[in-house]
């Protein structure tokens, strides 16, 4: 097997993982990026085909470069954010190599030994930006194994037209559940189950405002009420037809699956076609397990982005345990900055191997 060295290896070069190859190319350090996919742009491609942001362009860029707007002036659409991210790539001649699977990570006394589909890497440091795509998450519901009809995770559903005429459940509030809801109920008798009613945002508040409304909250630790938070629903032009509609409203869930469909608390049961479930993701990081570092929801015990279990490992852009936002275009160049000023003082005083 073929053995490469670098300084530094990035594991996934999606949004997180551009944004800290932003910033170790500023450093100057020696750095190289695995990416699983055979095509730029992360987790976006998969995105159902309708999606849009719902933050104007320069709310939602990486660090370095705004995103252009669109020529429509409306929020970016999935395209637009592929083709950003496909861009921001090449502009800064970011070193990735794909499709590269990386298969596990071993700790040695000098860094990590990372075996991959491409052959093996070793480097002193190591940041982890994989995110959740791959790893959508179901609940266990009891008697979804018995379910006969269609289900499909959000991560995996790209348009509305093949459950047209059918009963469907969107399971799961937040942004995702909404969006889904909003345009499968053009075309199917839907139902939204949530675990408690959805907190729907003012019409005029976008990403953009509730981004820096919850930054504030955020840095000033205000905790007496409930503030907006990243996911709160927004309301996007297909989420207020749904509210002209009647159908933007929830129910609470289920009790159990049944063959044919669901059995409500209440004991009365109910057929439908399909379930789709906006239930979101879990850390895409089973590469690790070798290190011992996975708890059992997926996470590693960090302080900001950096594993207090092992020297030399970094995770960013996995949700709010990794930084305020870093889950997010606009949020996560804060964690990859961070990131990599914490790497480059590792780095110096890291003896060679």
């Amino acid at each position: 097997m073929e053995v490469f060295t670098t300084d530094v290896l990035v594991i996934g070069a999606g949004q997180s993982g551009l944004a800290v190859g932003y910033y170790l190319r500023r450093a100057g350090r020696a750095f190289v990026m695995l990416d699983a996919a055979t095509t730029p742009g992360g987790a976006w491609p998969h995105a159902w085909d309708s999606l849009r942001l719902f933050s104007p362009a320069d709310a939602s860029s990486l660090p370095g470069w705004l995103m252009p707007r669109p020529p429509d002036g409306g929020y970016p659409t999935r395209q637009q954010v592929v083709d950003y991210l496909t861009e921001y790539e090449r502009r800064y001649a970011l070193p990735v190599q794909r499709p590269v699977q990386v298969q596990q990570v071993a700790a040695t006394p000098a860094g990590f030994v990372v075996t991959t589909s491409a052959g093996q890497w070793t480097c002193r440091a190591l940041v982890c930006a994989t995110g959740s795509w791959a790893r959508p998450f179901i609940p266990d519901y009891p008697g979804r194994a018995a379910f006969t009809g269609r289900q499909v995770h959000s991560g995996a559903y790209t348009n509305p037209e093949s459950f047209a005429g059918q009963r469907v459940l969107v399971v799961g509030g937040g942004n995702s559940g909404a969006q889904v809801l909003a345009e499968v109920s053009q075309v199917a008798a839907t139902t939204w189950v949530t675990e408690r009613e959805p907190r729907f945002l003012p019409n005029d508040v976008d990403g953009r405002v509730l981004f820096t409304q919850a930054t504030q909250r955020y840095h000033a630790g205000e905790t007496t009420t409930r503030p907006p938070t990243l996911g709160d629903v927004v309301m996007v032009e297909t989420v207020k037809e749904a509210r002209a509609r009647g159908v933007l409203h929830s129910v609470r869930p289920f009790a159990c699956l049944t063959p044919t469909g669901v059995v409500w608390p209440d004991g009365r049961a109910e057929d439908f076609d399909a379930v789709i479930w906006c239930t979101g993701f879990r850390p895409a990081l089973s590469f690790l397990e070798n290190l011992g570092v996975v708890e059992p929801d997926g996470r590693v015990a960090t302080v900001g982005t950096r594993a207090t279990a092992v020297a030399g490992l970094w995770l960013v852009g996995y949700g709010s345990w990794t930084g305020f936002a870093s889950a997010t275009l606009i949020g996560v160049g804060r964690s990859a900055r961070a990131t990599v000023e914490e790497v480059r003082a590792f780095l110096e005083v890291q003896p060679l191997g």
